[in-house]
């Protein structure tokens, strides 16, 4: 066991029980518990531990609670305390959790009670209560997960307590257990429950009349308290004592399972079934009802959506069920592996056993509880159960039979390799000759034969997935009058020969034009405003604020279906995205000239709007960043919540793939005079360029907003900033300068304190990176000043880390180390793990020269792991190279290397060719000192080539220089 909160919230540490500091962190474990094996998003772990108010830097604070939590639990790699996007997922068997192993602890117990193993079942609940120490939860917060939890443990307890009644009693040990059924009904006394135990343990003490005492005290209780007589059993069991014809076993099991007949659930078959032979068979024969001494015959099918799975699955499980090949029945459920979230392990067990028999108090609490009992019930029959649409592994392992009596049919559009034993079938697209016939069977083969070819074409067109032919056909029985041919040209794919498409003696216009007529007034409008996009890819919610709805969905696949919007792809973040063709996109610019200037540019704004929205939402969950921008006054356009959720639940991801569109988005806000949208979208984008090294796209981003923001003072000093930035990381200190002072100049004249710190931090790097450590040291007070009294521990924290640089520049240690500290104290009080990981890095290079190289490394070790757990990469770099400098000063070639080679690749994935280059040249002089001169070549040739190719002419001719030498 290694987490208690049957009590206070405590995990095992070196073998011995800890008590988890802060209760911040403390609402993060017992949250993670609380939902395991479930994901818990960093959005509700921010509700958890802040409620409604929570702090700017909440996403990276909960980060920095997580790396505390896995450094208690000895979880260094993240196995335990799993990172699934987008939040975290705690993996831990029943048996290392307290509450998990009590509530497998009453199954269990239940499970020998009803096997006729009182004695056995009495020690096992004995254990289980044992495992409490208190309330549970007992230092957590009520909370909106916590809470319901608590309740049900509560619950569990109470029935541990009552089945380990029961099981005394049915040991014989019932005089034993008199004076504790008195206690737990004295503080349970409307449970009838207990009040049976009693009378039936009094009447076996030879203590009849006490027995009818205690009915009567309960009747008169339940009708004073609540009007109610007692319920049946209770009743039943006075009359018993009273005619003297108690039964053995006269108190119900509060997990007592009621009689079972077989069951048959499965939906009906598909009579236009086709194809699928050698599937059909490979599913039929690896379904067996084995020996149940052997593991369950468990079937994965799996494949893309449309293949089919569901259909085959069905078709196999009906054949193996009129083969009488389980006779005790066939179970249906369906997993919803595609919705979100999918269909949970409690409720799918509560289901089956439903279908099994088990009833009412029946039924456990807690999933480890129902699925011991779904075992017990299984082991003894032979079952198929089929599980439909199953999203994960984790899903499904709940639902296993224990032996090879029964056998499980799983569909999934997922490989499920997590699943035992488990045989895999992979669905690809129906071949030409099944897809036609397919066709044919749906609209009928005297129709598909008229038109052969052209039914052929359709099927290919539908990429010969049953799924797509099944709604081609569909459509074609709905329209008799249709030929064969109106389809296939409706589903030709007119991104490529748009201009040559013709329906009869139509062109493209007219053919356009007639499916516009088609469309519903909002769908046309739809059509239109999408044209003023321009030539990107978008997803799909852009139509609603285009229209000023809440949501369309709807209209986009109106459109879809018309063939007059594409499905361009799925990007990297796994969203669909949309496009229209060029010459559509002509059409429907051309469409909206019909509308109001002012209605295509209000559209516009609401689609920006919408985009500086996420843009803010997903900057929210980054770490916090010193190039963060102030905000003005353009308008924003929420989504809704659970839409924004989705989008940025991964912020780089989805900036990641939405950054060609931005910075479209861009331009078109500068193209239609959106000015104030225009420079708050680009520069809300400066810290994730920042920390992608992007300072080709930042840069034009910037200046194209800034041209566009001629008479907005606020936005010309917050891109100027930017700009000097990106001068910053190229070397170009002079222009970095100038441009800070201008926008120092901006700010000041608009009075704008934390914008004066933010062009100050531009110009202390100018002046630091040039030698100027006393001016640079100036200016950090400068901007101290500006920001100790807003509130900004964060930026604050990155000021007082750059003044210790500066200090270390200047030799000066022990003041740099007081800088240091203030800032890695500011850090951990906001639990800015970010800034914690970069002030671990510059910190080590003083205490590397203080002579505390082991502790430098130490920092430096877990700056890596913070910042590879953020995934900023960037940042990661750095810190490998600074790493690196320390093991090669300490005579540790080796870990230099491998430190340098990990950065160079991150450097070369980011763009980053100048400090790629630095990392090469740094491990050609490591090799020359082993003496692998082929090696140091070969990395002196890379870093001459790199130099040149980012015009550093100087590096370039050192590493020449240094290769000539080498080669002579």
């Amino acid at each position: 066991m290694r987490i208690r909160v049957l009590g206070p919230v405590e995990v095992l540490e070196g073998g011995d029980w800890h008590r988890v500091g802060g209760a911040k962190c403390r609402a993060v474990l017992a949250a993670l518990v609380a939902q395991a094996p479930a994901s818990v998003s960093i959005d509700t772990l921010i509700d958890e531990v802040w409620g409604q108010s929570p702090p700017k830097t909440a996403s990276t604070q909960i980060h920095g609670y997580v790396l505390r939590l896995r450094r208690l639990l000895d979880d260094t790699c993240g196995k335990v305390l799993v990172t699934a996007p987008p939040g975290y997922r705690l993996e831990v068997e029943p048996e290392e959790v307290d509450a998990q192993a009590a509530s497998a602890g009453l199954a269990d117990g239940a499970s020998l009670l009803q096997a006729g193993a009182p004695d056995e079942a009495a020690t096992v609940l004995t254990q289980a209560l044992a495992l409490w120490r208190g309330e549970p939860y007992a230092d957590v917060d009520s909370s909106v997960l916590v809470q319901p939890r608590v309740e049900r443990l509560r619950e569990l307890r109470i029935s541990l307590v009552e089945t380990r009644f029961e099981a005394e009693i049915d040991a014989g040990r019932h005089a034993e257990v008199i004076g504790e059924v008195r206690d737990h009904i004295g503080a349970h006394p409307l449970r009838e429950q207990p009040w049976q135990q009693l009378m039936l343990a009094l009447h076996r003490s030879g203590r009849q009349a006490d027995a009818l005492q205690e009915y009567q005290r309960l009747r008169r209780l339940l009708i004073d308290e609540l009007g109610v007589e007692p319920c049946a059993s209770v009743q039943q069991l006075h009359e018993q004592i009273l005619a003297g014809e108690v039964e053995d076993h006269a108190v119900a099991s509060p997990v007592r399972v009621a009689a079972l007949t077989a069951v048959c659930q499965l939906p009906a078959d598909v009579a236009d079934f086709t194809g699928r032979h050698e599937e059909f068979r490979t599913v039929v024969d690896l379904t067996t009802a084995s020996d149940p001494a052997q593991p369950p015959s468990v079937v994965v099918v799996h494949g893309a959506p449309g293949m089919g799975k569901s259909t085959l699955a069905l078709r196999a499980a009906r054949h193996l069920a009129d083969a009488d090949v389980f006779p005790d029945g066939q179970l249906y459920l369906d997993l919803a592996g595609t919705s979100d979230p999918p269909r949970g392990a409690p409720a799918l067990l509560a289901e089956i056993l439903g279908s099994l028999g088990v009833i009412g108090r029946a039924l456990p609490d807690e999933s480890a509880s129902r699925s011991s009992l779904l075992r017990s019930i299984l082991a003894e029959r032979r079952i198929l159960v089929v599980l439909d649409d199953a999203a994960s592994a984790e899903q499904v392992r709940p639902l296993l039979p224990p032996n090879g009596g029964s056998a499980l049919i799983v569909t999934s559009r997922r490989l499920l390799t997590g699943i035992p034993g488990a045989r895999h079938v992979q669905l690809d697209p129906l071949d030409a000759t099944s897809a036609y016939e397919l066709l044919g069977r749906i609209v009928g083969p005297e129709r598909v034969a008229r038109e052969e070819e052209t039914a052929h074409d359709i099927s290919r067109a539908c990429g010969y997935l049953p799924l797509s032919i099944r709604i081609a056909g569909g459509k074609l029985l709905g329209r008799p009058g249709w030929s064969l041919a109106v389809l296939r040209s409706r589903l030709a794919d007119e991104s490529r020969r748009l201009s040559e498409l013709r329906l009869g003696d139509l062109d493209v216009r007219s053919s356009v034009d007639l499916s516009l007529r088609l469309l519903p007034d909002d769908a046309r409008r739809a059509f239109g405003l999408l044209g003023l996009l321009g030539p990107c890819d978008v997803p799909g919610w852009v139509v609603a604020p285009l229209l000023d709805r809440d949501e369309a969905d709807d209209m986009l696949d109106a459109l879809v279906d018309a063939n007059l919007v594409s499905l361009a792809s799925t990007d990297a973040h796994g969203q669909p995205r949309y496009r229209l063709h060029d010459l559509l996109r002509v059409r429907a610019v051309e469409s909206c000239d019909d509308l109001d200037l002012s209605e295509r540019r209000a559209a516009v704004e609401r689609v920006v709007a919408t985009w500086l929205h996420l843009v803010e939402e997903a900057q929210r969950r980054l770490p916090p960043s010193p190039l963060d921008p102030p905000r003005g006054n353009a308008p924003r356009r929420p989504l809704p919540e659970p839409v924004v959720a989705v989008q940025v639940a991964d912020p780089f991801s989805w900036l990641d793939a939405e950054r060609g569109t931005l910075l479209a988005m861009v331009q078109l806000a500068a193209d239609w005079g959106l000015v104030e949208l225009c420079w708050e979208l680009a520069a809300g984008m400066s810290a994730y360029f920042d920390d992608r090294a992007l300072l080709d796209e930042w840069r034009r981003n910037h200046e194209t907003a800034l041209d566009s923001a001629t008479e907005d003072r606020l936005g010309q000093a917050v891109l100027l900033r930017g700009l000097a930035q990106i001068h910053l990381y190229r070397s170009e200190l002079d222009e970095a300068a100038q441009l800070s002072e201008r926008s120092l100049a901006l700010f000041r004249g608009l009075g704008h304190r934390r914008g004066q710190a933010m062009a100050l931090t531009g110009l202390v790097s100018s002046h630091r990176l040039t030698g100027r450590f006393s001016t640079a040291f100036d200016l950090i007070k400068q901007a101290l000043e500006q920001v100790e009294d807003l509130d900004d521990r964060a930026f604050e924290a990155h000021l007082r880390c750059s003044a210790g640089m500066i200090r270390v520049a200047q030799g000066r240690l022990p003041d740099a180390r007081r800088w240091f500290r203030q800032s890695l104290a500011m850090a951990r009080e906001e639990s800015d793990v970010h800034r914690e990981a970069v002030v671990l890095r510059e910190l080590s290079e003083l205490q590397h020269r203080s002579g505390e190289s082991a502790e430098a490394l130490t920092g430096l070790r877990d700056a890596t792991a913070i910042l590879a757990e953020l995934q900023d990469e960037r940042c990661l770099a750095f810190t490998l190279t600074r790493r690196a400098q320390i093991h090669s000063e300490l005579g540790c070639p080796e870990e230099a290397c491998a430190d340098l080679s990990q950065a160079a690749a991150t450097f070369r994935r980011n763009g980053t060719w100048a400090d790629e280059a630095s990392c090469y040249h740094a491990m050609a002089q490591l090799e020359v000192a082993r003496g692998d001169v082929i090696t140091a070549r070969e990395h002196l040739r890379r870093s001459t080539e790199l130099w040149r190719a980012t015009g550093h002419t100087e590096e370039a001719e050192a590493s020449a220089s240094a290769l000539q030498q080498l080669t002579a």
